[in-house]
């Protein structure tokens, strides 16, 4: 079984200098990111970097799976804008809460596996109209007065 890990580049043991290297290049990269999407979602800063943070932080005590990268995503921060914008900044916490909770229930009921249902045209339409949204959000920064 050890070689067939092997082979995927997954070993038993732990090599804690690999894992803090990596683990500073993704909080390093994490940064601008966290900041990007949260003025894309008409949050300050600071929002954006404390919610990286804390992210960060609950997936390091309670583990991941090797080459998961946990961060802030554009399809988060587009649906985060037409909430604050509807409702306040003070109802996204309630709302990450609760979507980690139904995360969280999804990977107890090992609901993942209904991911193979979604063809990838579909997977592949999201993206490609996440990125199409995420360039519009961005034209009123081009225009000058």
């Amino acid at each position: 079984m050890n070689k067939v890990l092997d082979l995927f580049g997954f070993s038993p043991e732990i090599n804690y200098r690999i894992e803090i290297l990596a683990g500073l290049t993704v909080a390093i990269a994490l940064v601008p990111e966290a900041v990007a999407f949260a003025l894309i979602a008409g949050l300050s800063p600071l929002t954006g970097l404390y919610a990286a943070f804390v992210m960060g932080l609950v997936t390091a005590i309670f583990g991941g799976r090797p080459g998961i990268i946990s961060g802030a995503t554009g399809a988060i921060a587009v649906v985060i804008v037409s909430l604050a914008l509807s409702h306040g900044a003070e109802y996204i916490f309630a709302t990450v809460i609760l979507a980690g909770i139904i995360q969280v229930i999804a990977g107890v009921l090992k609901l993942g596996k209904l991911m193979r249902l979604v063809p990838h045209s579909v997977i592949f339409g999201f993206v490609n109209g996440l990125a199409i949204i995420i360039f519009m959000s961005q034209i009123n920064e081009f225009k000058t007065s």
